[in-house]
């Protein structure tokens, strides 16, 4: 990465946000975060030890364009540049069958999921162009490559992400942008202890391990990778 890059991150304090906002700032990255509350953006940049020259928290609805076409001119406005945007934004909900689901609860995961990762890097591309360059990391999940009972709202969200990284990897990959993907099995969160208390924690996915590869996909040893899908499964087989 460049001194003191310039790397948005959504959804940053969530589960797994604050460890790549974590290892971004120790990086020596200016931090754009988002969060469903100012406050909890704000205690974030605080706890990462990021000042107004640094840090920049934003209440920002990733599913709506507007709200991410302002939350982006906001950045660019700061700092004149967007050289890194880590897709975290998104989530689970636990599913039905497929013969018993409403519409409304594909349309929720895939709002939550592939539209939001759809918006911002719609709203950010132009910016790498006209700069010259950028890197792009979505998040995607082991379930876009093999789903399993009840989780079909979820993988048809998540494989939706895999897809839009290669497509958009296809079309500004000759343009100095890379955009790849990390694929997760299980992270290793509270959250996701709580969901499955019988879960063999030690095989999934460490957050730090995970935030790791986030930060070299952005870095210029990554130059070279372009519309990847990354898996992180830990010892998940």
């Amino acid at each position: 990465m460049a001194a003191e890059p310039v790397v948005l991150i959504t959804g940053a304090t969530g589960e797994f946000g604050p460890y790549v906002a974590k290892a971004f700032a120790a990086a020596g990255a200016r931090l754009a975060v988002t969060a469903r509350k100012l406050d909890q953006a704000e205690a974030l940049l605080a706890d990462l030890g990021l000042g107004a020259d640094r840090g920049l928290a934003a209440v920002v609805d990733v599913t709506q364009a507007a709200s991410v076409a302002a939350w982006v001119q906001a950045v660019q406005a700061k700092w004149g540049r967007v050289d890194v945007l880590v897709n975290i934004a998104g989530g689970f909900k636990p599913g039905k069958p497929v013969a018993e689901m409403d519409e409304a609860d594909l349309d929720f995961m895939f709002n939550l999921n592939a539209r939001s990762a759809f918006l911002t890097c719609r709203a950010v591309v132009p910016v790498m162009l006209a700069q010259g360059g950028g890197k792009i990391i979505n998040v995607g999940a082991k379930a876009a490559l093999s789903a399993g009972r009840k989780q079909a709202g979820y993988a048809i969200s998540k494989a939706a992400v895999l897809r839009l990284t290669e497509a958009l990897s296809a079309e500004v990959r000759e343009q100095n942008i890379n955009v790849n993907a990390v694929v997760p099995s299980t992270i290793d969160t509270p959250a996701n202890r709580a969901n499955t208390p019988t879960g063999d924690y030690a095989k999934w996915v460490g957050p730090d391990d995970l935030a790791a590869v986030v930060v070299w996909l952005a870095s210029e040893a990554a130059r070279a990778i372009h519309g990847a899908a990354i898996p992180v499964y830990g010892l998940v087989g």
